[in-house]
């Protein structure tokens, strides 16, 4: 049996054996999403829950999917890019020694580290308006489009030296966090986050270090993020 077969079995199983959970989460938020109805609380989703514009309102499937949709942006990428990005440094020590040596330099670093690992493998699905040439394969008007960021964050007409981790890189106009109206709306919180974290632990840890072979390390099978399922490490 191919391999791409194999993977997309296994990952319909792990969507099926999640399915319960879902259920039981997603009762969950509409009895929140009413009982802040009723009494309104502080947070973000009382204040969506109230938000008005011309007298209409978010009604309650609308709610619990834009809950869904903080949760799933606001966490899972994050710590993707986080664990990721660790990971991506103790595989390149110059990399890592020169942010421990200068600090300051983390900002620059949380633009390349997304860039070279990745935690976005393609962008949420698009519809061609119209239909439209690429690479000369003609993409019909309707049709389901997927881009790869991946691929396009190590485009080497973009970048010089693309598939090089380098955290002093100055043109680095990639596509992690989207682009135009699609750009991400936490990419500033994750930007802060992810320079918090990391410079944190090269901080407190200064010996820190993988605790099994890199190729033992396993990743999550998903066509959209592209995360570790752990990452045992040493201190």
């Amino acid at each position: 049996m191919c391999s791409s077969l194999v993977e997309a079995r296994s990952q319909s199983a792990h969507v099926l054996r999640a399915f319960p959970s879902l259920w039981v989460f997603m009762r969950y938020l509409r009895r929140l999403v009413r009982q802040l109805q009723s009494v309104p609380q502080e947070g973000v989703l009382s204040a969506l829950i109230h938000a008005e514009e011309a007298g209409d309102r978010l009604n309650e499937d609308e709610l619990v999917a834009m809950t869904v949709l903080l949760l799933i942006a606001g966490r899972e990428t994050t710590v993707t890019l986080i664990s990721a990005a660790i990971l991506a440094l103790l595989q390149h020590p110059d990399q890592l020694e020169l942010l421990r040596a200068e600090p300051s330099r983390i900002q620059p670093a949380v633009e390349e580290l997304p860039r070279y690992t990745n935690p976005l493998e393609t962008a949420t699905p698009r519809y061609a308006r119209e239909d439209v040439v690429i690479a000369g394969v003609t993409v019909p008007q309707g049709a389901l489009v997927l881009a790869v960021v991946a691929s396009a964050n190590r485009d080497e007409g973009q970048f010089e030296d693309p598939d090089r981790l380098d955290i002093t890189r100055e043109k680095n106009h990639h596509l992690a966090f989207g682009q135009g109206a699609h750009f991400c709306l936490g990419a500033p919180l994750a930007r802060l986050e992810g320079q918090i974290a990391i410079n944190t632990l090269l901080r407190r840890l200064p010996d820190l270090r993988l605790a099994v072979p890199v190729q033992s390390l396993r990743w999550r099978t998903s066509p959209l993020l592209r995360g570790l399922e752990a990452l045992p490490v040493q201190f």
